[in-house]
Parts: structure tokens; C-alpha cells; sequence
């Protein structure tokens, strides 16, 4: 294994990029193949090299530790290939060196675990030879997939215990940038807030970053201090969960179980576990069976709850895993009707939001503020 460092920090996601075929992703899991094209030619796992280039650093607990441990996974799966990586791949022209470099050095395969755009894309389409996938992207292409998970569910069912164990009915999100993961966390989490309390709202508190503790921290106070006792967010550490145990406050987070880090605010966790869809990947790249897809993992098969915090009673947790087992079997909590954040009619009466929706939701509805303009 090779490691090469980038101190940058995580840039802006390219939002703007081409959307690509269109997702038509069933709850169950994996979308559909990109293109009808012809698999890539067999690797022997002993000439194998796979890369993967990571948004931000390994050791972060967060997003980029869960992906790595997808490639550690790799590794235990194939133990005769290689693997490489570089940690916080900067938004910039030097990803596209990073991932030039990859393929100079014999990469079949490279993940961007974060949505690099055009510096990713320039590179693939001169590489035709290498299979590339781009977390959270939104342009599909003959050797570039895409995937994500569908973690509005998760957020879904955490909001419901949020909603039953806040007593003011405010909750707070910490939010990184003004994005459809961050639109689609808030609102799914006020819904199911409002399913169990009607009257609950969020309020969001953008800091345009996804790895900054001291923000954080701040944003998390500003948040308590106006009132929320319940603090959601999508940051890549735990530095809101901290303020949540100090202040007397709960709290939900991301990626992985940090519980340790405030035992009593802690509620449960957006988890994330790409581990078994990394080495299917591989392993069909290896065999000659692959071809570009767009994956969306789904609840309980790539991203869940956490298991519940300490302080979550019994009934919370119980009336919470039954809207769990409702989606589980089908069930969407996306219905309309669904107002955005003026008040104006985004989703019909007996309309339910499809999964593309929902991948690309970039409006706030009634009763989350801080993100629209």
C-alpha cells in the first residue's frame, strides 16, 4: 500500500456538473447499469492496483475512515492486488493530478469517495482503459460510474426518536455547505420529527466545511443557544456531539459510533458501510465483468441507525425501528403533500418523491430555515 498526503482541505462539491442518465433507484438498492458497454478486460489480482482518492483524512472518524475501511476491506478480500490512496484530495487542478497520477502508476480501478467533477471527469476520458467511480456524482460515463447511499431513510428514523425525546420541539442541524446530502438530511429529519410532533422545526447552521471542530463546536452552540436541545448535522467529527454532552442537550451524527465522545447526548448515528460494495466491485473489475453503474446502497444493506444511544428509553427506540421496519418493507415517508419553505406546494397529495428526487433534493421544507436564500 502507498500513501501520498494532501493537506488540503475538502473543497465545494461541483453541483454543477451534468446530471447523467436519469437514477431510477429502487428502495431495495443498486440503480442500473450506466451503459450498455462492453466489460473491461480481466485483471490477475496479483497485477491488480486499485485507488482511491479520499475528500478528506483517513484518521477524521468520519466519512473518509468509514471509506477506508472499504479499502481495508479490499485488501481482505484480495490479498495478492494493491491498493493506494491519497487523503484530502483538494477541489482543485491538483485533483486531477492526483488522479492522473494514479493511472501513471498502474491504477485499474480508482474511487473518488467525494464529487470532484471536472477534475475527475477529464481525467477518465483519457483513460479509458481504467474503471472509475465518483461518490455523490452526478455524471455517468463508459468507464465512470457513480454511487452513494440513501441516507435519507436512516435520518428519517432518527428524526422520529428526535422528535419524541426534544421538549422544545426546536432541533439543530450543523450543516456544511448548502447541498442536496445536506437538504435531504434536514428534511428527512424534520419529518420524522413531525410524524410524533407536528409543531417541530429545524433550524440549520451552515459553516462551509465538513471538517472544522472549532466552527462546529459554535455552530452547535448558537443552535442551543436559541433554543434546540436536539442538534443533527453532517459533520465529519464530533465536536456539536461534545457541546450536546456539555450543555445537557441530545444529539444524532454521521458516518460512524463516536458515542464515546458524549455518551448521554448520544442518540444514534448515521452509518455508513461501503465495505461489502467496494469489494463486489473489485472483484468484478478482476474478473472482467465490469461495466459502469449508478448505486445508491440502501438502509440496512450500505447505510443505517446506529444502534441507540444510552439515554434513547425503550418507547422512543421501539416507536422509532417500527417506522424502521415500515420502510423496510416498502413504505415511504416522502408523500405528499410536502410544502417547501415558503409555503408553496413542492409535492402533491398522495404524490411520493421518487428516489431521484430525493438524490437530488435541493429545496428546505416548511419548518427548516438556514439554508435557502
Amino acid at each position: 500500500m502507498t500513501l501520498i498526503r494532501e493537506l488540503s482541505r475538502r473543497g465545494f462539491l461541483n453541483m454543477g456538473a451534468a446530471a447523467g442518465l436519469g437514477l431510477m433507484l429502487p428502495k431495495t438498492g443498486l440503480i442500473r447499469p450506466a451503459f450498455a458497454a462492453a466489460p473491461l478486460p480481466p485483471v490477475a489480482e496479483e497485477a491488480a492496483m486499485i485507488a482511491w482518492g479520499y475528500v478528506g483524512p483517513t484518521a477524521d472518524e468520519g466519512w473518509t475512515w468509514a471509506h477506508d475501511q472499504g479499502r481495508l476491506a479490499v485488501e481482505k478480500a484480495f490479498p495478492k492486488l494493491k491498493t493506494s490512496f491519497v487523503e484530502s484530495v483538494p477541489y482543485s487542478a491538483d485533483a486531477s493530478r492526483i488522479y492522473r497520477q494514479f493511472v501513471a502508476d498502474g491504477a485499474n480501478m480508482v474511487f473518488a469517495n467525494s464529487n470532484y467533477g471536472d477534475f475527475l471527469y477529464d481525467v477518465a476520458k483519457r483513460a479509458p482503459e481504467v474503471a472509475f467511480y465518483e461518490c455523490d456524482g452526478r455524471l455517468a460515463m463508459e468507464n465512470l460510474g457513480t454511487y452513494y447511499v440513501q441516507h435519507w431513510y436512516p435520518s428519517y428514523v432518527t428524526g422520529v426518536a428526535a422528535g419524541l425525546m426534544s421538549k422544545t420541539g426546536k432541533l439543530g442541524y450543523v450543516a456544511s455547505f448548502p447541498v442536496p446530502s445536506v437538504y435531504s438530511g434536514t428534511n428527512a429529519f424534520l419529518m420524522g420529527a413531525r410524524s410524533v410532533n407536528p409543531a417541530a422545526t429545524v433550524q440549520a447552521i451552515v459553516i462551509n466545511s465538513w471538517f472544522d471542530p472549532q466552527a462546529a463546536a459554535q455552530a452547535g452552540t448558537a443552535l442551543l443557544d436559541n433554543g434546540c436541545d436536539v442538534l443533527f448535522g453532517i459533520m465529519d467529527e464530533a465536536a456539536y456531539l461534545q457541546v450536546a454532552e456539555q450543555r445537557g442537550a441530545k444529539a444524532v451524527m454521521w458516518n460512524t459510533d463516536i458515542r464515546r465522545y458524549g455518551p448521554s447526548a448520544y442518540i444514534s448515528s448515521i452509518m455508513v458501510d461501503f465495505g461489502p460494495w467496494y469489494v463486489e466491485q473489485v472483484r468484478r473489475r478482476l474478473a472482467g465483468e465490469w461495466t459502469p453503474s449508478e448505486d445508491i446502497l440502501p438502509m440496512a444493506k450500505g447505510v443505517d441507525r446506529d444502534a441507540w444511544g444510552e439515554s434513547v428509553p425503550p418507547e422512543v427506540a421501539a416507536q422509532a425501528d417500527a417506522a424502521r421496519e415500515k420502510i423496510l418493507s416498502g413504505w415511504s415517508p416522502f408523500t405528499g403533500e410536502i410544502k417547501d419553505s415558503n409555503g408553496a406546494i413542492k409535492v402533491a397529495a398522495g404524490q411520493t418523491m421518487t428516489e431521484r428526487e430525493l438524490y437530488e433534493w435541493n429545496w428546505s421544507i416548511e419548518g427548516v430555515s438556514g439554508l435557502d436564500a
